[in-house]
């Protein structure tokens, strides 16, 4: 497998505060990875060392098979910034063309790639307008454009569907799935799970700083049983933690994580042996935002 991103121990600490303590993971070739952590986190100061637009303190990475922070290591790699400033007096066209210029492209394929892309966020209509006549939702979008303008094989997103309506959004979202589809590889940070859920493969949880835990979307989470029972006792609680993990109680259900749901039917045998009334078992997928929620955990505040 060819990673695209590689990072072990990036470390960065502004003085004494500590933005992003230990950040180790993989990202493999035409992968859409998904970022998550609550705000204050250290998501944004990770995507920017993985760019190499802030050094680390520690640590080392390599992003489409270079050194982090070097010239190459960004040569291909496209960036939308979750706060994004541009020269507001340009038209949407001329901004594509200065990026574009900048990254190098030449002027014949320049005009058909901005001519491309216009056309693929739906503002071609808005082309030659000045961008200060833009709304923040025709801004994000023809940011996403620039970041892609030169064709690169990685994009990180920062944000990318925050300041969109409902039709913005699934337009993105297509967007970045047709980049899997040509193999582009996209490192997705977003705070709307459902966008997260409905386009990554994978995804990593962030707090204070730290990877705690990575999952596949793409393989489905490990799946929750909900039991309705006649009465929900300690030694029945205690039973089932050998099935899974029991995630809430009342006195007479049981929420609990099973790791297939081929496991039910073992589950149910063993509370019918064990002399329990059984008025309901109903398995149900979680969530991103459920799983989010657990891995993050109760100690996590809003930020």
């Amino acid at each position: 497998m060819a990673w695209v991103i590689e990072a072990e121990g990036l470390r960065k600490a502004f003085g004494d505060k500590v933005a992003v303590a230990d950040l180790s993971l993989r990202v493999a070739e035409g992968e859409i990875f998904g970022f998550l952590g609550p705000n204050g986190a250290g998501k944004t100061t990770a995507m920017k060392m993985l760019l190499g637009l802030v050094r680390p303190t520690a640590g080392r990475g390599r992003v489409l098979g270079h050194p982090v922070g070097s010239r190459e290591s960004r040569r291909w790699a496209g960036f939308l910034p979750e706060h994004f400033r541009f020269h507001d007096w340009m038209t949407g066209r001329e901004l594509l063309d200065f990026h574009g210029r900048l990254h190098g492209v030449g002027a014949a394929a320049r005009g058909e790639r901005i001519a491309d892309l216009l056309a693929q966020v739906d503002l071609t209509d808005a082309a030659d307008r000045p961008l200060r006549t833009y709304s923040k939702g025709m801004q994000q979008r023809l940011g996403l454009a620039q970041a892609l303008i030169h064709r690169p094989r990685l994009v990180f997103l920062d944000e990318p569907t925050s300041g969109l309506d409902p039709i913005g959004r699934i337009l993105v979202r297509d967007i970045i799935l047709r980049l899997r589809g040509e193999g582009i590889t996209a490192f997705f940070n977003s705070h709307i799970l459902g966008d997260v859920e409905a386009v990554c493969d994978r995804v990593a949880f962030l707090k204070r700083g730290q990877i705690i835990h990575e999952t596949s979307l793409r393989e489905g989470f490990a799946p929750e049983l909900h039991l309705t029972l006649g009465a929900v006792s300690a030694e029945l609680v205690n039973g089932l933690a050998s099935f899974g993990k029991t995630l809430r109680t009342t006195e007479r259900e049981v929420w609990m994580r099973v790791a297939a749901e081929a496991d039910v039917p073992e589950v149910v045998r063993w509370l019918v042996g064990q002399g329990a009334a059984i008025y309901g078992a109903r398995v149900q997928r979680p969530s991103l935002e459920t799983l989010f929620l657990e891995t993050m955990g109760p100690d996590e505040r809003a930020g």
